[in-house]
């Protein structure tokens, strides 16, 4: 649930490392935990101690625990979200639920809380009053989603450290478009730069992630952390992008980067730089979502993407011509490759291009195999890069699929993003734990 909201078919959960500081002790060294890769079942959940995980659905997701005693929790990650929530009524669609009446801590805000005046675009409309004179919110979502119920804090436990106090929806009614994750997951933990949102709650200063592919294990930290002289290399930076006028089609907790070109290979597209620019009224921002799977580009941007990526990989790719298929309504590029074949043939990189450095999305990351879906002897794969104007947004969304074995760095002190190619299934080895 997420500024862009897609399907993800693996079913393997990936249990992550997880650096942590205290609220009361930002400066103290970080507590390390080695976490392993694990299957499980789609009704299973993880037992709570001393575990995050990461899995690949729909989106990441973290495991925790919530409230006295502690409950097993399973929410979505989400940088493109501010308040985190939870299902608190078991249904037959979601039956992950956080239960208030068995947690001592849990304390509801009623609606005379300032807490329940605070702004947030995450409300389709502005809290309001229930019948108990307890603050009731509404959040609603890109792929027309939605979930509803009151506004609590209860303690939220990562590893051994208890966070008091923690702010959140315990939803009791929902809309959905996708029940196959809401049966995997108990809510969504809200991390954009919203004055509700679990990293700003906490007042950490920067948090970073490395997601794997789907078959290793990496990292997710809260805290200082310091990568060069872990990887002895530099982060590259971009700065974050700040407006602080009120614009219909900005959002101003998003981690909004200015991307700045795009090339294939070594061409880059013959396009100004202002096309990738918000315009007056805020249209075309980019962010980095790791609530969305692909990338999404303004449809002129991506019209143009798709063309010269066509022209590179002619006599290299085959195109699947069915003008009927869209993959998950979005994706309208997509190739047949022999599905005896050892690895996909060599593809030319794409290079988002950003102030201060360069992303570079190549090999397994440029395909994503359809699941289920062959043509004779061929398996279907598309390309991972979408039209925003078939999702019906009107900017750039950097997805998760593409953050994949980058470290991600999310510097709040500095305002900037940091990004560096690394193998994330190796973090664990780099930082001198067993993973």
């Amino acid at each position: 649930m997420s500024t862009v909201h897609l399907h993800l078919l693996s079913k393997l959960f990936f249990i992550f490392c997880l650096f942590f500081q205290p609220r009361s002790s930002l400066s103290s060294k970080n507590a390390i935990l080695p976490l392993k890769i694990q299957s499980v079942s789609s009704g299973f959940l993880p037992k709570p101690p001393k575990k995050l995980s990461f899995h690949h659905n729909v989106t990441l997701t973290v495991t925790l625990t919530v409230g006295s005693p502690p409950q097993p929790v399973t929410m979505v990650l989400d940088t493109g979200s501010e308040l985190s929530w939870l299902h608190c009524k078991k249904t037959p669609t979601t039956p992950l639920s956080y239960d208030p009446l068995r947690s001592t801590s849990y304390k509801p805000v009623p609606c005379t809380s300032p807490i329940c005046m605070s702004q947030t675009r995450d409300f389709v409309v502005p809290a309001s009053c229930d019948p108990k004179k307890l603050c009731h919110a509404t959040l609603s979502y890109a792929d027309a989603s939605s979930v509803d119920g009151n506004l609590a804090s209860d303690i939220f436990r990562l590893t051994d450290s208890n966070l008091t106090g923690v702010i959140f929806g315990c939803m009791d009614s929902e809309s959905s478009s996708n029940e196959g994750e809401d049966k995997l997951t108990t809510g969504l933990i809200g991390m954009n730069r919203g004055s509700l949102s679990f990293v700003t709650q906490m007042g950490y200063p920067k948090f970073s992630y490395c997601i794997a592919g789907q078959d290793s294990t990496g990292v997710l930290t809260f805290g200082e952390f310091d990568f060069t002289s872990t990887w002895h290399r530099p982060l590259t930076y971009t700065p974050m992008v700040k407006i602080t006028t009120r614009l219909p089609y900005f959002d101003r907790v998003a981690y909004t980067v200015q991307l700045e070109g795009i090339k294939v290979a070594g061409t880059v597209l013959p396009l100004p730089k202002s096309i990738y620019e918000p315009d007056h009224t805020g249209a075309g921002q980019t962010m980095i979502d790791s609530g969305t799977q692909f990338t999404f580009l303004l449809g002129s941007v991506y019209t143009a993407l798709r063309n010269e990526f066509l022209k590179q990989t002619r006599g290299v790719l085959r195109v699947y011509e069915d003008p009927n298929f869209v993959f998950q309504g979005v994706m309208d590029l997509c190739y047949r490759v022999e599905r005896n074949r050892v690895g996909l043939p060599v593809l030319p990189s794409v290079s988002m291009m950003f102030r201060g450095g360069e992303m570079v999305v190549s090999g397994q990351k440029l395909l994503f195999k359809v699941a289920g879906l062959t043509k004779g002897s061929d398996d279907i794969y598309c390309f991972t890069f979408g039209n925003s104007d078939l999702l019906g947004i009107e900017a750039y969304v950097i997805g998760h699929h593409h953050q994949q074995n980058m470290w991600m760095e999310f510097d709040l002190t500095n305002n900037r993003v940091g990004f560096a190619e690394v193998r994330c299934d190796s973090a664990g080895q780099k930082l001198g734990i067993d993973l």
